[in-house]
């Protein structure tokens, strides 16, 4: 309870903070003055454009990229890196929960891997600092991989192309820590710079609509930004689901997955609680939440508003924030991720 009363109070002084200027934003807005807006927003501005990827090494990347569409890393050879986090699905699977080997259905869903190098800790619970870390997770996860390291090394230890790959990058070939480098590097390759809204932050008052600007405007007013800030737009704290209200209780049928936090820690006081996700690239990777039960994201507007921030949004408010969640999505090799799934056509014919 102590917990919960004091995320309440800084929650309370940051949505001061970052609103306080807010008036000169709608003012510069119904003047039409383009110098205005940019000066609040660059002032105090809780948000920044995801960074371009630089300073990778080509050869790790180009080697973690196979490994991470490599399904002989799992105990079926059918299960990749990939097959939960396909990159022409927006880094996701698109399921409420992913499946692993022998089509069995893991406990959580998956999260995108573009941009998980801007989290400050992977997974939804924060078990691992590093992404080369989080690699083993999955691979020894029953759920999902289910093998164990000497077994994944003698898989790729028995493929000549690979032990040729591995020792053009590293002079001790084939291991695990080199494995997990590489994977990790690749991963670190898949930031998405330049939608619509970086080139907004970056001055281009044209690159996105009226309407857009007024969503982002009502994310700040709201007290959205207090958790989902940063490039990106979220994954740099941990946050209690449900500070106004009981969202597990309402949901119902309370799984282990549910305690979140309290999974590492042990700590009462971490029960519920969870990295707040990124919103890049959000458009594409529905379901969302930790539980996958909110299908589109004027569901995931409406959960977030009234447990998150304590009220009920208006249709008006809920078409505002949904406009200004699509202008998050950036691009990956110089090309806009923008329609690569279902939801999101489906979604723009709304």
């Amino acid at each position: 309870m102590l917990q919960r009363l004091n995320i309440f109070l800084t929650f309370l002084i940051l949505a001061f903070l970052f609103t306080h200027d807010i008036s000169t934003f709608s003012e510069a807005q119904s003047t039409g003055s383009s110098s205005a807006p940019l000066k609040t927003m660059t002032r105090k501005e809780p948000l920044q454009p995801v960074p371009a990827a630089v300073g990778l090494d080509p050869k790790k990347v180009e080697l973690g990229e196979k490994l991470f569409h490599e399904p002989q890393l799992s105990r079926d050879n059918k299960v990749s890196c990939a097959t939960c986090h396909d990159l022409k699905l927006g880094g996701v699977d698109g399921k409420v929960r992913s499946v692993g080997v022998k089509g069995t259905e893991g406990d959580i869903n998956s999260p995108t891997v573009f941009n998980a190098s801007l989290n400050f800790k992977q997974f939804w619970d924060g078990r691992t600092n590093t992404l080369e870390e989080q690699v083993d997770g999955p691979i020894e996860n029953p759920k999902e991989m289910a093998m164990t390291w000497p077994e994944v090394l003698a898989k790729l230890k028995a493929l000549p192309a690979y032990v040729t790959a591995f020792k053009s990058v590293y002079p001790d070939g084939i291991t695990r820590e080199n494995a997990r480098d590489a994977i990790a590097t690749f991963e670190r390759s898949l930031l998405t710079p330049d939608s619509r809204f970086d080139k907004f932050l970056r001055g281009d008052q044209n690159a996105i609509t009226a309407e857009e600007k007024e969503g982002y405007q009502l994310f700040r007013e709201l007290g959205c930004v207090q958790c989902h800030q940063g490039a990106g737009v979220g994954g740099k704290m941990f946050q209690t689901f449900g500070l106004f209200g009981d969202y597990f209780s309402d949901r119902g049928n309370i799984t282990k997955a549910d305690f979140g936090r309290f999974n590492v820690t042990k700590n009462e006081d971490d029960k519920f609680t969870f990295k707040v996700p990124m919103l890049r690239n959000v458009a594409l990777t529905a379901p969302y939440f930790h539980d996958g039960t909110a299908k589109t994201l004027e569901d995931a507007v409406q959960v977030m508003t009234r447990y998150q921030l304590g009220r009920d949004p208006s249709a008006k408010e809920t078409h505002l924030l949904v406009k200004f969640l699509h202008t998050l999505t950036g691009e990956y090799k110089g090309q806009s991720l923008e329609a690569s799934t279902p939801q999101v056509a489906q979604q723009k014919q709304q």
